[in-house]
């Protein structure tokens, strides 16, 4: 529920919010021809050369609008840093995107080069491909344009610089002192963040973070959300015969370590689809209003059915808004032997599952792994931490192998912070429209370290549409949010809290 805002604010965001359509529209021609530029530099999070070549890219952009900027050694790899000009007095907004991406199959992809951006429009149920000679003065805003991290991260940060230069061209004082952390790793868990974060403390001291991230409701309606979920991931691996083996000869002798795999999973969660290892939901709690919050968020449990194509949601909370509030315990992904056109009539010698734990502020990740593993050892498995030699296979009747990933904490700011109910005032009136705050989103993006030691609130406002196809083939930004994201950064970074 959107708070009340006050007279002075009203007639202030009446002055603010005047400029015509047409200034946003000739910046969203100069935000096209921008990021077209900054995609055709591959990002791919595994490549430090691809990064390399971004921060040189970033730096120039930045730097031609004003920025101070930095490259920020870490255990990894580093990380972009652009500050404006501080001033004392100003409170000091820290906003937080990344410029790193999913690695990329070209051959699931629509076009011929996912980093060579390609203008669409809808057709039917699909898109068709048009020339960027197409694009005028009267942009349509429901055109399309895409390739890799069109909207997962780089739009975002073309859209803040071209805020930048449209409250420049309109001689617009910015009431806030600016700093931007660029994140090169988030694609692969942020590793080095935590440390970082430490070592580069006062420079990145601020009142309040801002992260750009992800998509807006699936209303399209401006959305604010005021936390996300963490993650931490485990690998288990169970053993069959040292080799795989002829199933007409070995089948019904030699274990087979699929099944032992798939009977271990079955143990972990009941057919509601709730995780049935004791205390894995410990601390969890939804008062009254806190559910009251939930569910004015305008979800609609069929219409999600409808287009995931499934008939009964597993019953985790109760309803989608609830269950992002529990912790998960999901199959991302399973492997033995061989499956389709290649499958072979064999005993397979191992079985793996790959899981994800999405852990809530109330859930520990390395407490939820632990108890995972006592878990599995109660079902009679042997749990080691590395391939069983062959004594350790012929001393253990059924054996796990268990590899821990590292822990991505969860945060959660109160829906009541002052920070929230500016931005969420400011977006209200901005675009005349209730402003949907999530408590917590069911992602995750690595903003944990900055809240435990900077101390500060966080919000996510995210800027593209929900339907962009993030880490996956034909990812895709609608023209229309870049319109949305200058749009919402100009308004933010040009009115004054309260």
């Amino acid at each position: 529920m959107r708070k009340s805002i006050s007279i002075v604010f009203l007639l202030l965001s009446i002055s603010l919010f005047a400029q015509d359509d047409v200034a946003i529209k000739s910046q969203v021609a100069d935000a096209i021809s921008e990021l077209r530029e900054f995609i055709a530099i591959p990002n791919d999070a595994l490549d430090p050369d691809d990064i390399d070549r971004n921060i040189m890219w970033l730096k120039r952009k930045f730097g031609e609008r004003g920025f101070n900027t930095a490259e920020l050694d870490t255990e990894g790899l580093p990380l972009f840093f652009a500050a404006l000009p501080v001033s004392d007095g100003k409170p000091t907004v820290l906003i937080y995107m990344h410029f790193d991406g999913q690695s990329v199959d070209p051959s699931k992809w629509d076009q011929p080069n996912p980093y060579q951006v390609v203008l669409k429009a809808p057709e039917g149920d699909g898109f068709k491909t048009i020339s960027f000679d197409e694009l005028d003065e009267d942009i349509n805003y429901e055109w399309r344009l895409f390739g890799r991290s069109t909207s997962d991260d780089k739009s975002p940060i073309v859209m803040l610089l071209n805020a930048i230069d449209l409250l420049k061209n309109e001689g617009k004082d910015i009431p806030f002192n600016v700093k931007v952390i660029l994140d090169s790793e988030e694609e692969k868990s942020s590793k080095p963040l935590p440390k970082a974060v430490k070592q580069y403390r006062e420079l990145l001291e601020a009142d309040f973070l801002m992260i750009v991230d992800g998509p807006v409701h699936a209303s399209g309606d401006p959305t604010v959300v005021y936390g996300c979920r963490g993650i931490t991931t485990l690998s288990l691996t169970t053993y069959g015969p040292i080799k795989p083996q002829h199933s007409g000869h070995y089948g019904n002798y030699a274990p087979n370590p699929g099944f032992q795999l798939a009977q271990l999973l079955a143990t972990m969660k009941d057919t509601d689809g709730k995780v049935t290892i004791p205390g894995y939901y410990d601390g969890i709690s939804i008062d009254e209003a806190t559910e009251q919050i939930l569910k004015s968020v305008p979800d609609s449990d069929a219409e999600i059915a409808e287009r995931l194509q499934f008939k009964t949601p597993e019953k985790v909370g109760g309803f989608y808004q609830a269950a992002l509030q529990y912790p998960s315990l999901n199959i991302r992904g399973l492997g033995s032997g061989w499956v389709g056109d290649k499958a072979r009539t064999i005993v397979p010698e191992s079985a793996t599952a790959e899981l994800d734990l999405r852990l809530v502020v109330e859930s520990d990740g390395n407490r939820l792994k632990k108890l995972v593993k006592d878990h599995i050892a109660k079902q009679g498995f042997q749990v080691l931490d590395h391939e069983p030699s062959k004594e350790e296979r012929m001393q253990f009747e059924k054996i796990v192998t268990v590899k821990e990933g590292s822990v991505t904490d969860a945060f959660r700011t109160d829906l009541d912070n002052p920070y929230g109910q500016f931005l969420t005032n400011t977006l209200g009136s901005l675009f005349d429209k209730e402003v949907i705050q999530i408590r917590t989103m069911g992602g995750t993006v690595p903003i944990a370290p900055f809240v435990n030691e900077l101390k500060i609130p966080a919000f996510i406002v995210p800027v593209v549409n929900p339907d962009n196809n993030q880490h996956s083939p034909n990812e895709n930004v609608k023209i229309g949010q870049l319109a949305y994201g200058i749009k919402a950064f100009y308004g933010i970074l040009s009115s004054k809290l309260n």
